[in-house]
């Protein structure tokens, strides 16, 4: 998958989870092992994307992860979500 594919699927993931889905931003940045997808989101929404203990975005973070591409050099995916809480 390229970068607009797996930006494309968070986004298809993450909207339906979301009360205020226009608010929702993607923003991509590289560095030397990783490609770093991090979700920013409103403030009300943070905790319904986190889940409980995390089990949201551990579940986020597995399918996009296995939706890498499998090639020799292909960066691993960081799938962060920002929280404008604290």
């Amino acid at each position: 998958m390229t970068e607009t594919d797996i930006e494309a699927l968070i986004r298809s993931l993450v909207t339906p989870l979301l009360r205020h889905p226009e608010s929702l931003s993607i923003t991509v940045s590289d560095s030397d092992r990783f490609r770093r997808y991090t979700v920013n989101v409103d403030s009300a929404d943070v905790g319904r994307l986190i889940g409980r203990q995390g089990h949201v975005a551990a579940a986020l973070r597995t399918v996009v992860e296995g939706a890498r591409s499998r090639r020799a050099n292909a960066k691993k995916i960081r799938l962060l979500i920002n929280d404008h809480r604290h």
